[in-house]
């Protein structure tokens, strides 16, 4: 049982990071475009925003311009948050060794930047520090509650079972959080 539980949050897993490739990069794209960007033979020219390497730029933009519409702002600050709640609730749960505050962040703050760094060099969106910045954060938030859930039930040695329970109680975060965003 327990084996088929790690199993299962490694599949859950997987289908979160093809769900958040999905959103970072092909927000905009088609399928077809998809298949023809990973070909490296885009149908046409699209339009990138400037990049951002100025720490808190963005946020600021968002947060005190008052010209931007509200969504716009919820989906870039709230949404790069959220995105990465559930990198730091997994990882753990499915590599025990990672169960570090600072594997987290540096797990975090990595595939971030994979992605940031990806949208710059195939011109799927632009790189933007705060992002960066935001996803890490997210991440960090994902990992608090298995930190403390873990200290609990490491002392009253049901760590194992303990793991697959949150796992899946992140994957249907991540459902629910997937399906309002989208309704």
């Amino acid at each position: 049982m327990i084996k088929t539980g790690k199993v299962l949050l490694a599949i859950l897993f997987t289908i979160y990071l093809l769900i958040l490739t999905k959103y970072i990069w092909f927000k905009f794209i088609s399928p077809r475009e998809i298949l023809e960007y990973l070909t490296f033979s885009p149908p046409h020219e699209y339009w990138a925003p400037p990049h951002n390497f100025v720490p808190f730029q963005t946020i600021q933009l968002y947060l005190f311009k008052g010209d931007i519409n509200l969504n716009i702002r919820i989906d870039n600050l709230v949404g790069n948050v959220l995105g990465f709640v559930p990198l730091g609730f997994m990882l753990p749960l499915i590599f025990s060794k990672l169960n570090r505050l600072w594997v987290v962040l540096l797990a975090s703050f990595g595939l971030s930047l994979f992605y940031e760094s990806g949208q710059m060099v195939f011109q799927l969106g632009s790189f933007d520090v705060d992002d960066l910045m935001l996803n890490t954060l997210g991440g960090l938030i994902g990992y608090l509650p298995v930190r403390y859930a873990w200290r609990y039930f490491v002392s009253q040695e049901k760590n194992t079972g303990m793991r697959i329970k949150l796992g899946l109680s992140a994957a249907t975060m991540l459902a629910l959080m997937s399906g309002i965003r989208y309704m």
